[in-house]
This record gives C-alpha cells, structure tokens and sequence, in this order.
C-alpha cells in the first residue's frame, strides 16, 4: 500500500465535500468525490480507491446502498462512515453492511486521517462516543446480530422514515430531512405499518423505542 492513501468522499453536500479535500489533500490522495448512488458506485468501481468516506444519509437511497453495491463487485474497498448521525440505526446498519468504522462529522482532521489509515490497515474505527455503543448493539439479539425478522423485512428508507417518526417529527419534517414528498413519507409509513400489523404512529414509536431506533 502505498504512503498516501486513495482516498474517495461520498457526500450530497458540495460545501462539506469541498472542506474534507481541502482538510485532507495534504495527507492522502482524494482521487474523486461523488454526491448520489449511481454516481459514487460507477466512479468508485472506477478508480478502486482504498478507502471510502461515506455519508449514510442522502435524497437517493444513502451510504448503504453504496456500500452494497460496490462490496458485491469490488470487496477489497473498504468504507468508513462519516455521518452527523449518531442513531444506533444509521451506525448499525452501515456496519452490519460491511463498513469497517463510523465517524462523525465533529471528528478532527487529524482524527479523521488516523481512522481512515487504520481502516486502511484493516482495523475498525469507531467515535470514541460510539465505540462503547456499538459493542452493546452487537450483543444484542434485537439491534445488532440480525435476528429480528421484523425489522429485517422493513427497506432502509422505511428505517429512516420510521427512525425520523420516532424522534417525534411530523410528516413534513421528516420528507424535509430526507428530500422526498409528504406523500412518500405517508406512503412509507403506511407500508411500514402495514408490515409491522400495527395501526398508528404511536405504536410505531413505541416499537422503534424499544428497538433503540431513536
């Protein structure tokens, strides 16, 4: 492996990817930048870079689908999240994935060059407020070892809708946030409920509280 590190960013804010490369241009290789899925598959299978710094939230479909599609072709890339979220929904899914480490967006750029030298290295690379957090997610047989066929029929973006439902935001904030219509937040959620039996959304919450998707 080379000295510098291929480096490649997926994020749907131009800003926040302008201040990354600039953060880190010095100490690794940015080889290309991308704000959408089909984007970020076809020019990361382009250019095979060693590590991925992945938003999990974005209008398309998110940092998983990313993920997926490129692990099934190409497994050698590896990926590390880096998020605002700290939700154990985002984190948990992103790692279950097949992510190697999730980071915020808080993270120093030091921080951030180390998590993504270690990730290179083969480690896993968590927030420091996280690391704990994940361990107990993964111990547990409803969040982290994929045992609860409940939420395991429920699409990513039915897990945002309802992760989002959770936290107590209304229809229009939650198709704000995730850049869709009220009327597919509405639809979401009425696919949601219509897997999980339930008739409301306050039977939702409750079931996404116990689950810890908050």
């Amino acid at each position: 492996m080379s000295e510098r590190l291929r480096v490649f960013l997926v994020d749907d804010h131009a800003m926040f990817r302008a201040g990354v490369r600039a953060e880190l241009g010095e100490r690794v290789d940015v080889v290309g930048e991308a704000s959408n899925v089909a984007d970020a598959v076809r020019d990361i299978s382009a250019e095979l870079p060693e590590v991925v710094l992945l938003d999990v939230h974005m209008p398309d479909g998110g940092g998983r689908a990313v993920l997926e599609r490129v692990r099934s072709a190409h497994p050698e890339v590896k990926f590390l999240a880096l998020s605002v979220s700290d939700a154990a929904e985002d984190v948990i899914g992103l790692i279950r994935a097949g992510a190697r480490g999730y980071v915020t967006k808080t993270i120093s750029s030091d921080d951030l060059v180390d998590a993504i030298r270690r990730v290179a290295d083969g480690d896993a690379v968590f927030s420091p407020r996280l690391a704990g957090f994940v361990l107990d997610a993964f111990a547990s047989k409803t969040v982290g070892t994929g045992t609860d066929p409940e939420l395991d029929q429920l699409t990513n973006r039915e897990r945002e809708v309802l992760r989002l439902l959770a936290r107590g935001y209304a229809y229009k904030e939650i198709a704000k946030e995730l850049y869709i219509s009220i009327k597919t937040v509405e639809t979401h959620v009425s696919n949601v409920l219509r897997k999980l039996q339930m008739s409301n959304r306050y039977e939702l919450s409750r079931w996404a509280a116990d689950r810890h998707i908050v």
